[in-house]
């Protein structure tokens, strides 16, 4: 605790000294973040600290990505961000190492980040923007405004124009196909999957899928087998976890439940759980990936007519 507080004494005497001197050489920068904060800068922002792995692949999308000089576990994406020093996981970060970076601007993750760390980073003295992107309009938002925080809004905001523009292009050719009910599995022990409250729901929409889920607003609920089974879904979905299972022994688990359409019509698939569940730019991959596995949907159920 010695140590954190020397090197915070130290870190507010350069922040201080750093916004005194420069105060005069930009326009401040204001908005308003996902947790309904107000940011100010008095410059835009050279060296950011990213919490969470879908705020560095937003970042790197809004022509940032050489401003990240600390980021945490997961942050694989593009192949840039792995070389970025890291400063702890999303849920657990280092203060002196955060410091230590002198960052000018914190982006944390609202919902993902613990409540002790969001209570700590309001004490640094330091900008700190909060992420909590729940739709895909949100996730364009995002890259808008660490556009305006970086000084990159040219970048940031043609790459937004272009994940919307893909969007709609999605929208328009799948979204009113006949309606397919989707499953995503997380994790089986506990079984719970992605609800309401998480942007998927956004995603399957693209495609003319609904999430079975959708009424609970808990973006991670926790549910019964039962609950899958008497939602019937036609098709169920979940992620290998880095190589963690397997697609056999993930399907031969639901063999038991045999009266679900999904496990008649074999419509089991793995994807890419970082691209299916980040809220990143991503996400529009994932759509496309879904919008070809919602097609083989129904081009089984016509076979069958």
């Amino acid at each position: 605790m010695k140590l954190f507080n020397l090197v915070l004494c130290a870190a507010l005497g350069t922040v201080l000294n750093g916004t005194l001197s420069s105060a005069s050489q930009a326009s401040p920068i204001e908005l308003t973040d996902d947790a309904e904060r107000r940011v100010h800068m008095s410059n835009p922002a050279q060296r950011i600290i990213s919490l969470a792995p879908h705020i560095t692949e937003a970042l790197f999308a809004a022509g940032a990505g050489d401003r990240i000089v600390g980021t945490v576990s997961y942050s694989d994406y593009p192949e840039a961000a792995k070389t970025i020093p890291l400063v702890g996981s999303y849920n657990q970060v280092n203060f002196e190492r955060i410091l230590s970076l002198n960052p000018d601007l914190i982006i944390g993750w609202y919902s993902g980040n613990s409540a002790e760390t969001v209570e700590k980073l309001a004490l640094l003295n330091v900008p700190v923007y909060l992420s909590e992107p729940k739709t895909m309009d949100s996730i364009a938002r995002n890259i808008r405004q660490f556009g305006v925080l970086a000084g990159t809004e040219l970048t940031a905001n043609q790459a937004a124009d272009t994940y919307d523009k893909r969007r709609a292009a999605l929208r328009a050719l799948h979204a009113h196909k006949p309606p397919i009910k989707v499953f995503y599995q997380v994790w089986e022990d506990p079984l719970y999957t992605l609800g309401g409250g998480h942007f998927i729901s956004d995603l399957y929409s693209l495609c003319g899928g609904i999430n079975i889920f959708a009424d609970l607003s808990d973006p991670s609920p926790i549910v019964s087998v039962e609950a899958i089974v008497t939602r019937n879904p036609q098709v169920m979905l979940t992620g290998g976890h880095h190589g963690k299972r397997s697609i056999k022994d993930w399907k031969q688990k639901w063999q038991h439940w045999g009266s679900m359409d999904a496990i008649k019509n074999d419509m089991l698939f793995f994807v890419n759980q970082d691209v299916y569940t980040r809220s990143s730019p991503r996400t529009v991959d994932a759509a496309e990936d879904l919008c070809e596995i919602l097609d083989k949907v129904r081009a089984s159920d016509t076979a069958k007519h």
